[in-house]
């Protein structure tokens, strides 16, 4: 009965859409963002929703709001305003205005005149990090300005989520919606076990809506170039690296007199190469040397004798070097 009123509500009322009503983007990323239980459950009541649209009625409401209104509408708990109801979207301008109130005030009359005092003492936010990421976009479908998505320690709430967003940034959001992260473990050597990290994700509506900025893989070559130069011009990215490269060879291959830090044929894999394969020739060279040696001495019928220094000789070599 309830999808039947549902059904015909959507498809013969001729009431205006609720002035405060979400965007209709704002709409479609409410729905898409919808637990998977509570998607499945209104599939099977109301039908599928298609992609990229939204399960809100007229007014804004969702499903669950619009069934609420419904069963206090035939409990006759509706407030009246001059003997007559109000409509569903009043009923939901309230109903958003109290999820959204300042908690934490309270208005007080002082010399005739309404001031605004704080209830409770003041609170201190903890070290915490919250990490803005992109929102999960299905390939093929618009990015939606509406959602924010964030990674925020597992001992995070919801409503620390919309306390910290309100009063740290000044951003108003209409729902939130968590889930954890629980990372795979690894094995690894030393009968240790390697975890990655495990994060929470909250997915928060916005009233008013973001676009996250563009990555440099997607921006066209002049705005990329002048990025990455406004990026080194502040940061230091590559100087710093050049830099860590530096520490790394002067610890490593510095140690001789003779040697200079030519950058960045220093760091260049093909410089890299060059040396090696210079020294294999080189090596393989002295290999190839002593083998004619020997073969044009087993020719001449020569014996052939390698000096290898005596056991006291090896000694006594050791020994000194011990005592330097």
């Amino acid at each position: 009965m309830q999808s039947l009123n549902l059904a015909v509500r959507r498809l013969y009322t001729t009431k205006t859409p609720s002035s405060t009503a979400l965007p209709v983007a704002a709409q479609v990323a409410r729905t898409t963002s919808t637990p998977l239980a509570v998607r499945l459950r209104r599939s099977r009541k109301f039908g599928p929703v298609a992609v990229g649209k939204s399960d809100a009625t007229l007014e804004g409401s969702t499903p669950t709001d619009h069934a609420r209104f419904q069963r206090l509408q035939a409990k006759g708990e509706i407030k009246k305003y001059d003997g007559v109801e109000i409509t569903e979207g009043q009923w939901l301008d309230k109903l958003n205005e109290k999820r959204s109130r300042v908690r934490g005030f309270r208005t007080v009359k002082r010399d005739g005149k309404d001031e605004t005092e704080v209830v409770g003492r003041r609170v201190y936010l903890p070290n915490i990090v919250f990490r803005l990421v992109r929102n999960n976009t299905l390939v093929g479908q618009p990015y939606n300005p509406y959602e924010a998505t964030f990674r925020i320690p597992k001992s995070v709430t919801k409503t620390d989520v919309r306390s910290y967003l309100l009063a740290v940034y000044g951003v108003k959001t209409t729902y939130i919606r968590t889930d954890n992260y629980i990372s795979p473990i690894f094995p690894r050597l030393r009968n240790r076990r390697k975890a990655f990290k495990t994060y929470k994700r909250a997915v928060v509506g916005l009233v008013d809506p973001f676009y996250y900025p563009l990555r440099i893989e997607d921006m066209p070559a002049e705005a990329r170039a002048e990025r990455e130069k406004w990026i080194e011009d502040n940061f230091q990215i590559q100087a710093t690296r050049s830099m860590q490269k530096y520490e790394m060879l002067r610890l490593t291959k510095g140690q001789a007199k003779g040697w200079k830090f030519k950058e960045p044929l220093a760091t260049k894999r093909s410089h890299i190469l060059r040396l090696v394969a210079e020294r294999r020739q080189k090596r393989e060279g002295l290999i190839l040397d002593q083998a004619s040696e020997w073969q044009q001495m087993r020719e001449k019928g020569e014996k052939i004798t390698m000096d290898t220094p005596k056991m006291s000789e090896r000694i006594s070599s050791s020994s000194s070097t011990t005592s330097t």
